[in-house]
């Protein structure tokens, strides 16, 4: 990099519309670049190949893309891709899963498997984490609740 050009470099990205960082000047023509005191100077320089625009370098997106498309395919949450103590995730794990019941509860009780009252018992069952997955919800309903009400349970 040609060194004690300040000036030239800032005309020259005024004219090229870029950073200051990403005008190339030709090192073998220090003397004329440095001759060069107007934008008109600068622009003939430009023309003739002695300065030049640099290419784009810039840092890739593409990992962080990756791990948001893995985020919400629910993918990438295996032991090696951890990073943290169980304990920092265990509430996002739980979380997870509290909202997987709950939607499931909701369906349950829109398809009419289970009463209203029923659904307040299994509701605060599953905030108790009394249910370790959604198969799990759904086999206590249909063993315990199948065809009884929650009244005759009492």
């Amino acid at each position: 990099m040609v060194s004690g050009l300040k000036t030239q470099r800032r005309l020259a990205s005024e004219i090229l519309g870029v950073g200051a960082g990403r005008v190339w000047m030709d090192p073998s023509k220090y003397k004329d670049i440095k001759g060069a005191l107007t934008k008109e100077d600068i622009n003939n320089l430009i023309n003739k190949g002695v300065i030049k625009r640099r290419n784009e370098n810039f840092q890739s997106r593409g990992r962080s893309r990756d791990l948001r498309v893995r985020k919400a395919k629910n993918r990438g949450k295996g032991m090696g891709s951890r990073k943290g103590k169980a304990g920092a995730r265990s509430s996002f794990d739980w979380r997870y899963k509290v909202r997987a019941l709950r939607k499931e509860l909701r369906a349950q009780l829109k398809a009419g498997n289970i009463d209203k009252k029923a659904f307040r018992k299994l509701y605060v069952k599953i905030k108790g984490n009394s249910f370790h997955s959604v198969s799990h919800l759904r086999n206590y309903i249909t063993e315990t609740m199948k065809g009884t009400t929650y009244e005759e349970k009492k």
